[in-house]
């Protein structure tokens, strides 16, 4: 019997409920009221009073509410027709949705009830399998998606009854499978997942080692992340950080992206919302939007729903992981998310932690990206989900309890730099802040080393020190002034300047420039740190400026040419006759 109560209290979002049974932290509740039926979640239990989070507003609400427990955690619907759909944090669909407003109350099914998928089995009846093995695939938007056990199910099952190829809607039963104790369960298309538990369907989660290509040059050259790594990209206000994560999707090599809009303001939404079904995917030639699902939480939604959207996106994201897909998951920002967690906590008269974020502020996020990773499956091959989040720090300050604790578990960290930002370096990232802690480890150092350059991660590291040494010499230039500073203090600036301008700042609007494969990453690369390596012999100062201007718009212009083209060659040359003159 599902155990039922009434509300005693009520503050804001955060309910107060008197129960006659049983509740489980995290347990999904119903609370009746003004004709409105409201999803809630349990945060905290204390004797006969549970705390519920609303994800709706409260607006109307009173004490003596019926209150019924669904008996389960706060779960989402996952099977074929997600792809190119747009959901809220509670996978409400949008795009069904009949006015500009949610309506209070009103959920909607995610998925397609009557569209026919053609399901092809790809096992038999007698065979013997365990939650999270394959059972047969269906194609969406020309990608290849499988039909799988239900997690739920413990040990081994055996194959009853499976339906032939055919055309079926999610719903219908596609296969029958006995359990060890002998009942029979029928399974659908259709899967339920809690969103806050991760579901492990996967034999082995090495270390991430096998590089991602995003196409964006600070990232990929300086500070590259892998198939299944983490990072997070910290900024201030107008440094470019969604900019960013939209060429990084548009452009990573994956085959499913999951972008979270967590807290966005409403205009970004609807730029997301407006831009994606017209751009056309670099990599197939069709529309990006065939292989995006984008979650959206505004910041005018309520704050539960705020918080429970991340989750709904990683938990999709570990859905198709268990496929054997490769998926990037962009959250945007995560800093709306933490203060949610803040808010929800505030409520509850938490000991709060520094800036009143909550105590355990730093194990949620790091159980939240230790979701992220590289696996192995039981039907053998490999999935990943990368995860790309971004961090608005008050004022820019990234000593902020966010940033900080972010960045003890991220492995990569590209911190947006408000001053190349006013400077119109785009994309913003800082050099010499940022980092990628995947340079240093051994399997990606020898994936490196067999797929681009055997001393690859050797000229990033040259790289990274030029730049160093030419900021600290910019400081003494601008203090003591031109003629101050010994004239190869020039040449090792503008030695920075030139890696500056043709490697690390990229133009997104440029048909060319704004995805740069690693083949002519490499090719750059080689051809700046040749130039860095030469020693020139100048008069004065200002010849050295004069000849790496040249040497800069040279380059530039290269950036913008076809890759080892006509064009392209004539401007190799004219670099060539420059240096050697």
């Amino acid at each position: 019997m599902a155990t039922k109560g009434k509300v005693v209290g009520i503050v804001s979002n955060l309910v107060t409920v008197a129960v006659d049974g049983p509740v489980a932290q995290n347990e999904i509740c119903y609370i009746t009221t003004g004709g409105d039926r409201l999803m809630s979640e349990v945060i905290k239990v204390i004797g006969k009073n549970a705390y519920a989070q609303v994800f709706e507003s409260t607006r109307g609400m009173k004490v003596g509410d019926e209150v019924e427990f669904a008996g389960h955690l706060l779960e989402i619907t996952l099977g074929p027709g997600m792809l190119s759909r747009n959901y809220d944090g509670l996978q409400n669909d949008l795009d069904k949705m009949e006015s500009v407003f949610l309506k209070r109350g009103e959920y909607t099914f995610p998925l397609d009830k009557e569209r026919l998928w053609h399901f092809k089995p790809i096992v038999k009846t007698g065979d013997v399998l365990s939650a999270g093995r394959w059972i047969g695939e269906v194609e969406e938007n020309h990608q290849l998606l499988k039909i799988m056990i239900p997690f739920q199910f413990n040990g081994q099952c055996t194959v009853k009854e499976i339906v032939p190829a055919g055309e079926y809607t999610v719903l219908h039963p596609i296969a029958t499978v006995t359990d060890s104790e002998g009942n029979d369960h029928e399974i659908t298309m259709i899967q339920r997942w809690p969103v806050k538990k991760a579901v492990t369907c996967h034999k082995e989660k090495p270390r991430p080692f096998k590089l991602l290509e995003t196409g964006v040059r600070p990232i990929d050259t300086v500070n590259p992340i892998v198939e299944g790594g983490t990072g997070f990209i910290p900024g201030a206000f107008g440094t470019g950080k969604t900019v960013l994560q939209h060429a990084i999707a548009k452009q990573a090599e994956a085959d499913i992206v999951i972008m979270a809009a967590c807290g966005e303001r409403a205009n970004e939404v609807v730029e997301i919302f407006a831009e994606y079904p017209h751009l056309t995917d670099p990599h197939t030639g069709r529309k990006l939007s065939e292989r995006t699902i984008i979650i959206a939480n505004t910041s005018n939604m309520p704050v539960a729903a705020r918080e429970a959207s991340v989750y709904t996106a990683m938990t999709i994201a570990e859905y198709y992981r268990a496929m054997g897909l490769r998926v990037l998951l962009m959250a945007d920002s995560t800093s709306r998310w933490a203060q949610a967690l803040r808010e929800m906590s505030n409520r509850l008269e938490e000991l709060p932690g520094p800036d009143a974020f909550p105590m355990d502020l730093s194990a949620i996020i790091a159980n939240f990206y230790a979701r992220a990773g590289y696996v192995y499956l039981e039907d053998g091959g490999a999935g990943s989900i990368t995860f790309i989040g971004t961090v608005s720090p008050a004022g820019g300050n990234l000593k902020e309890p966010v940033t900080e604790n972010t960045k003890k578990v991220a492995r990569c960290f590209y911190a947006l730099e408000q001053e190349r930002a006013d400077k119109k370096r785009y994309p913003a990232v800082n050099p010499i802040d940022s980092y990628s802690k995947y340079l240093e480890y051994d399997e990606f150092q020898e994936y490196i080393a067999t797929h681009i350059a055997p001393d690859w991660i050797e000229k990033v590291y040259e790289l990274k020190t030029r730049m160093l040494r030419g900021k600290e010499i910019a400081e003494q230039i601008n203090i003591l002034g031109d003629d101050s500073v010994p004239l190869d203090y020039h040449q090792t600036f503008w030695k920075s300047e030139l890696i500056d301008f043709v490697i690390l700042q990229q133009d997104a609007f440029d048909a060319i420039d704004a995805v740069t494969p690693m083949e002519r990453q490499h090719y750059m690369l080689d051809l700046i740190l040749n130039i860095c390596r030469k020693d020139f012999q100048f008069g004065d100062f200002v010849e050295v400026a004069e000849f790496f201007r040249k040497a800069i718009n040279i380059c530039k212009q290269m950036n913008y040419s076809g890759f080892q083209g006509e064009e392209f060659e004539g401007y190799v040359k004219e670099l060539k006759e420059l240096v050697e003159k």
